[in-house]
């Protein structure tokens, strides 16, 4: 046997690009992961907003105390976005921009399935407050409604960390992991 073949034999396989911890994923940095959140926040803001200002206009409505149940069934379903950029690739729009993706535990693009568990899971972020508020009758105040939603995200955020692959915990029970993409190097002129 020749020396390179016998040196390729015995190195290892070559390194994952993304961190490992008993060949499982280690999530991206936190910051980074909600500073994407926060990036999402926007774009889904600008959404949303477009998206009450088409429903009132056609329904003709004045007071946002009105029945809007149809609306917040589309606000659900927001979560084909989301679902489609995960299946497609594993980044959001925001994502690309923080060079995250969204991949399995062990590395792999996500199904469908897991996909839209994801998405469920994840409104883990959002969900408990607003049950709280809705049980209270809190909702008549707009600054403990957003003080109690910002304190739970926070939280929830801050939770991560307690977690050995420091995921979050939709994540942990999906089994996926959102993970940094390196960016490559851009060529020199």
């Amino acid at each position: 046997m020749n020396e390179p073949s016998a040196a390729a034999a015995t190195d290892p396989a070559p390194a994952s690009p993304f961190e490992l911890r008993d060949q499982r994923l280690v999530a991206a940095p936190l910051v980074r992961r909600m500073v994407a959140f926060m990036y999402e926040g926007v774009l889904l803001f600008g959404v949303l907003f477009t998206l009450n200002l088409v429903y009132y206009g056609f329904t003709k409505q004045t007071n946002a105390r009105q029945t809007h149940t149809p609306l917040l069934v589309l606000t659900f379903f927001l979560g084909t976005y989301f679902i489609y950029f995960w299946i497609r690739g594993g980044q959001t729009l925001a994502q690309k921009t923080w060079h995250l993706r969204v991949l399995t535990a062990q590395g792999h693009p996500m199904s469908p399935r897991r996909a839209l568990a994801r998405y469920m899971a994840s409104w883990l972020w959002f969900l408990p407050p607003l049950m709280l508020i809705a049980a209270l009758g809190l909702a008549k105040s707009p600054w403990t409604v957003f003080g109690l939603l910002g304190a739970w995200v926070a939280l929830y955020a801050l939770s991560a960390l307690l977690h050995p692959r420091r995921q979050f915990w939709h994540d942990a029970l999906c089994d996926t992991a959102v993970v940094y993409i390196r960016p490559a190097p851009l060529p020199v002129l």
